[in-house]
């Protein structure tokens, strides 16, 4: 009778599907009206992703409020609608900076998502009496710590890791360790079974762990919105605008966007100088460009990550002494590592007009209040991503936003509210 109810109940669960999944593509509502959660749902957010991780609960807890509100006497909303979904857990450390994790509740047969930002650098912790900032290390240890703390008790262990780990060590050139792929093995060995990542530095990476279940989702359709929101004069066409790689691994990236906009586009490959290493590795000695004429027209620059800038900084420089209009630098992850007064500089001097990144990583206050700043938010991308999978549905349509985007740009031509 139980199992009979349940079925009842989310095969009604299409009355609500206009409120519910407004940005889910329809392929999405059709299996989420018909499926059962493969097992009830927790989400364990590490202090290193404890804002992101509320802000998803609080749309889920939205979502499956909204479903059930037409049947409350349904013996089946109290195995699908929860007020929290967050797991009580944490990661205390000893004096002598030993750690270890701890699970305050019982995760027995759940569906778990875990949630860490690697790249947190806000947090510290005392080692002797010093203070320390949290390193990726760090994080990705805890990460253990709280899997370990499951004890594979939970039904299915999956894994958020919005930057993913050691993602810039992920292939072998010279006689040098393989991090990113020992990582995802580490991982799948401790009995994960899905990892969730965005806009991986290398997808390849995933060939490490092929029996088990790697996605990474590029934000491309919250740059166009956060983009369209804050400009109101954009043309989006080949005529007016234009994508832009900044290298040539980020060319996959200009490429989608060149393709559903039907813009032109264009790409900078870079020329170092292999007689000498700094920091590290050969440095860039020029951008040398290839593609059609910018002069005049808007571009958006598209990469995985601003990690000091200086690359994004030249592509810009360079593209405004090609006569480009407006330069509009957008990145997954806003790293930062060398502060932001070359992009205060920059913008000043009238090189750039706006940074977008996306809340996937720990932003700075100061970040959030420079005037060119555009933050993409994520959180009901992830609610919407850990909700169908929760139903053990797949994510091909969501992974290819390509209606949605069509669909937003269509809305700003006709002067609709986006």
């Amino acid at each position: 009778m139980k199992f009979l109810k349940q079925m009842i109940f989310f095969a009604n669960m299409g009355m609500l599907k206009e409120f519910i999944f407004m940005e889910a593509p329809m392929a999405n509502i059709t299996l989420l009206e018909k499926a059962l959660p493969i097992a009830p749902l927790k989400i364990a957010a590490l202090d290193s992703c404890k804002e992101l991780g509320q802000k998803v609960n609080d749309y889920i807890v939205s979502f499956r409020q909204n479903a059930v509100e037409k049947w409350p006497d349904s013996a089946s909303i109290a195995n699908y609608r929860l007020e929290n979904y967050l797991v009580d857990s944490a990661c205390p450390r000893f004096g002598s900076g030993e750690a270890k994790g701890i699970i305050n509740e019982s995760v027995r047969g759940k569906d778990l998502y875990l949630m860490v930002d690697v790249c947190n650098y806000s947090l510290t912790y005392s080692l002797t009496g010093n203070i320390n900032h949290m390193s990726p290390d760090d994080h990705y240890q805890n990460l253990k710590r709280i899997i370990a703390a499951v004890g594979g008790k939970g039904r299915r262990i999956n894994v958020i890791m919005p930057f993913l780990y050691e993602s810039r060590q992920h292939k072998r050139s010279s006689r040098e360790s393989l991090d990113c792929a020992l990582a995802l093995q580490e991982l799948v060995r401790m009995g994960v079974d899905n990892i969730i990542t965005f806009d991986a530095h290398d997808p390849r990476v995933q060939n490490a762990i092929p029996l088990n279940g790697f996605e990474t989702i590029r934000p491309t359709y919250q740059f166009i919105k956060g983009l369209l929101r804050t400009f109101k004069d954009l043309q989006i066409d080949s005529d007016h605008m234009m994508a832009i790689s900044p290298d040539e691994g980020a060319t996959g990236r200009a490429i989608y966007l060149a393709n559903v906009l039907n813009l032109d586009m264009g790409m900078f490959y870079k020329r170092r100088d292999f007689s000498r290493v700094v920091d590290g590795r050969n440095p860039i000695v020029a951008h040398e460009f290839l593609g059609s004429s910018v002069e005049g027209k808007d571009v958006i620059i598209l990469d995985d990550m601003i990690s000091s800038g200086d690359s994004m900084l030249d592509v810009a420089r360079q593209l405004k002494q090609r006569k480009a209009k407006r330069i509009f630098c957008a990145a997954t992850f806003g790293l930062f590592t060398n502060g932001l007064e070359k992009f205060d500089q920059a913008y000043e001097e009238g090189i750039l007009d706006a940074v977008l990144t996306t809340n996937l990583i720990y932003q700075t206050p100061e970040l959030l209040e420079r005037p060119y700043y555009i933050n993409c938010d994520m959180s009901k991308y992830i609610a919407l991503v850990i909700d169908t999978l929760n139903h053990d549905g797949s994510i091909s349509s969501i992974l290819n936003p390509i209606e949605r985007i069509q669909n937003v740009v269509n809305k700003y031509k006709n002067g609709e509210e986006i």
